[in-house]
């Protein structure tokens, strides 16, 4: 019976890991056995322990090194082929710049503004995220935050924990029959979409990628900003943070809005001008605004804290056991289809492609890969 080709791995404690390949005679050629090294992935930021063992299951070596300065990381990114992240690492110009032989980096989770990934396409480095890994954990939240505001929930707890039984102070509003405006509908957004509608709120929706076929799909009214801004008894906003979104609720858009609406931000600092938030809150103009992410984070002095009717909290948006695993999962098994045999799945600056496809468009990764 002819031989198979075939592989097992090598392990040393004074080595690098390698994988053994077995190549079989062929029409009387003598059987090959060469060594090829296994890829090497860190880890450093925490991370659900089931990331390292996805990685060590597919055959990529893992090194789990948290906490690490940026001098640090670049003193050692050179010797890995992938590094995994969430959202305490930097990835800058200087990292990419010392990672020589980095082929790919994963976000567990969905933002992305802590990595330069013009600065890593150009290195012809693949940058991966997580987008449904923690998707009704945010939406869920946001979801928390509405009812928060509309029932006074952190001040009543508050006031009773303080022995003051103030039930006259706290006079809430139904969320039933409430115009909820969405800006932006894509995964999140489409959760949090379908959870109001269970509420019986009415929902708009503001997304210039929205089709008018997707948002009959959502049983949402597809929108102009403006027109959003107007009839909204509340907000929330699920965008990333691009030079297109930035301030999208400026100044001059929060003065657009109906008197008391409130307002919730799970998605990103800096889609909201914070020193105006204040300002309509203080007026009265905005009803409420719960933010979960701010503009500087360590939010340790904003000059919305203290203010009336603000709730906040230190970016939990992602905080459930369940997410966590989630996301650890799938960046562990897409960095490892791509380190081992070249799939690509939810890239930011390449196209998807199948571990079949992969082979034969190698020649030409890097020029799929853009800025």
């Amino acid at each position: 019976m002819p031989a198979k080709a075939g592989f097992s791995i090598a392990r040393s404690s004074q080595a690098p890991q390698r994988a053994r390949l077995w190549i079989p005679a062929v029409a009387g050629m003598t059987t090959v056995m060469k060594d090829i090294p296994m890829p090497k992935v860190l880890i450093s930021d925490k991370m659900d322990p089931q990331a390292a063992k996805i990685f060590r299951d597919r055959g990529v070596e893992v090194d789990e090194i948290t906490g690490k300065t940026p001098e640090e990381l670049a003193a050692m990114i050179g010797d890995y082929d992938g590094l995994a992240i969430r959202s305490s690492t930097k990835v800058t110009q200087a990292i990419l710049d010392a990672a020589t032989n980095l082929k790919v980096i994963g976000r567990a989770g969905i933002g992305v503004d802590n990595v330069d990934i013009p600065a890593a396409s150009a290195k012809g480095v693949v940058v991966m995220n997580t987008p449904f890994g923690n998707s009704i954990t945010t939406a869920e939240h946001a979801i928390a935050l509405m009812f928060a505001l509309a029932r006074q929930l952190p001040e009543a707890d508050a006031s009773t924990q303080a022995g003051k039984w103030e039930k006259n102070r706290f006079m809430g509003v139904e969320l039933t029959s409430k115009t909820l405006g969405l800006i932006g509908a894509g995964n999140i957004g489409s959760i949090v979409a379908d959870r109001a509608l269970g509420l019986r709120m009415k929902v708009v929706a503001y997304d210039p990628f929205l089709t008018p076929e997707r948002a009959l799909e959502m049983g949402v009214e597809k929108v102009d900003l403006d027109t959003l801004l107007a009839r909204a008894d509340f907000i929330t906003l699920h965008t990333p943070l691009t030079d297109q979104t930035r301030n999208i609720l400026s100044k001059e858009n929060l003065a657009k809005t109906k008197k008391g609406v409130r307002i919730i931000n799970c998605a990103r600092g800096g889609l909201i001008d914070e020193a105006a938030l204040k300002e309509g809150l203080d007026s009265g103009h905005i009803g409420g605004a719960a933010l979960d992410v701010f503009v500087t984070e360590p939010a340790k002095d904003s000059p919305l804290f203290g203010t009336p009717n603000f709730v906040s909290t230190p970016h939990l948006g992602a905080s459930t056991s369940e997410a966590q695993v989630n996301v650890a999962i799938q960046v562990a098994e897409q960095m490892a289809d791509y380190l081992v045999s070249g799939g690509v799945t939810n890239a930011l600056n390449m196209p998807s492609l199948s571990a079949e496809e992969a082979p034969r468009l190698k020649p030409y990764m890097l020029s799929l890969i853009h800025i």
